[in-house]
């Protein structure tokens, strides 16, 4: 099945689609770098950008209907900017807002699915108005915005539209939720929502994955078993002793058996302690990307990741890698910038994805990333129910 990516960033989305059986037509971005960091991935023979084309530049000047009848699945990650907690809550006025463009992808491709990632602030209750417009217009995306029509009017017609139920044309069913990386096997605490459309003439039903991976298992391999410091080899006397705070979760925790826990959460250490060891300053020249920047600094509330935990969310910064982020807190209070790979690591990029541009550029890429494996767990789900319906009507 074919697929487009939009808003591919460093590629996290588009990775995840490939890895699931996807074959992307075409993969667009606007930002150099990230652009850069694509067709380095292409030209290096990287199997999941095989068939794509780079296509880098302004979305709104993009016509989509050259790929209708041939796209399946249409996804992106549209910017995240206007909504995220970290940003400047522009929400529906701030003019990055790209979800009208990701619409009329939709409108004009008319795909069997689509898979759009965004920020937990998408959520928020300011924005829980223009959130549902967008759900509604990703529903009937041929229902469009009248000139000069206010966008609560256009709401109130498409939820008119949708109670009624009789409205002809295009139609998506369409679902959403809101996931934590951690609980799919990424080393990171980073949340974010997926948005899942299936065409209405599909008949098929998605439900999102169960989460694979759970905290409870991780403090049993800690403090029960202890599995987890004798399979990264760490002497008792090293190992960190359980918070006072989870003396009761442990004990209950106790009295389970092994197997009855979901696997561990993946941890910082976990991800990258088999990573040649850098200082700041240095490279290293086995893995790409893997170099240490000097000047790490942690602040109040941003005093970076520990070791033996999923990392906190990686963030993108407006000017450069944001103080006191994406770093390493070592035991006695210091820290250290995570290396561009750690931190591609950290999102499950593979090793064998490069990154183009400065370290500040690279670092960016990463922020704005989403996590491969999350989104994999879910377009693998997605295409399953696709191909089996492929399947059944082509025998």
């Amino acid at each position: 099945m074919k697929s487009i990516e939009l808003f591919a960033g460093a590629g996290g989305l588009a990775l995840a689609t490939a890895n699931a059986g996807f074959h992307h037509k075409a993969v667009l971005e606007w930002n150099a770098n990230a652009c850069s960091t694509l067709r380095r991935n292409k030209a290096g023979g990287l199997k999941q950008l095989a068939q794509a084309d780079i296509v880098e530049g302004d979305i709104s000047d993009v016509d989509f209907r050259p790929f209708q009848g041939i796209v399946d699945l249409v996804s992106g990650g549209p910017p995240c900017q206007p909504f995220s907690i970290g940003g400047k809550h522009g929400g529906m006025d701030d003019r990055r807002n790209m979800f009208p463009h990701a619409i009329r992808a939709v409108k004009e491709i008319a795909p069997k699915a689509f898979i759009f990632e965004n920020v937990k602030g998408l959520l928020r209750e300011s924005f829980s108005n223009y959130y549902q417009y967008i759900i509604h217009q990703l529903t009937y995306p041929e229902l469009l915005r009248r000139t000069g029509e206010e966008w609560m009017d256009h709401a109130s017609r498409l939820e008119k539209a949708i109670t009624k139920g009789s409205q002809s044309g295009l139609r998506y069913n369409v679902i959403y939720q809101l996931m934590n990386a951690a609980d799919y096997g990424v080393p990171q605490h980073r949340h974010r929502v997926l948005i899942v459309g299936i065409r209405s003439d599909q008949e098929v039903q998605f439900s999102f994955p169960q989460p694979t991976h759970e905290q409870e298992g991780l403090l049993f391999d800690k403090w029960v078993t202890g599995e987890y410091w004798d399979r990264h080899k760490i002497p008792k006397y090293k190992c960190i002793p359980a918070p006072l705070n989870l003396k009761n979760r442990i004990a209950e925790l106790k009295a389970l058996i092994p197997g009855m826990l979901l696997p561990a959460w993946k941890t910082v250490r976990d991800a990258i302690s088999d990573l040649p060891s850098i200082a700041p300053g240095t490279t290293c020249e086995k893995y790409p990307n893997h170099f240490c920047n000097p000047g790490a600094k942690s602040y109040p509330g941003h005093t970076g990741s520990p070791f033996d935990e999923p990392s906190k969310a990686l963030k993108a910064g407006d000017h450069g890698v944001p103080g006191g982020e994406n770093t390493l807190r070592f035991e006695d209070g210091s820290v250290r910038y995570f290396s561009v790979r750690e931190c591609a690591r950290i999102q499950t990029f593979p090793d064998d994805w490069i990154f183009e541009g400065s370290w500040t550029e690279s670092m960016r890429q990463l922020g704005n990333a989403v996590p491969v494996t999350m989104c994999e767990v879910v377009a693998k789900r997605l295409w399953g129910l696709l191909a089996t319906k492929e399947a059944v009507i082509y025998g």
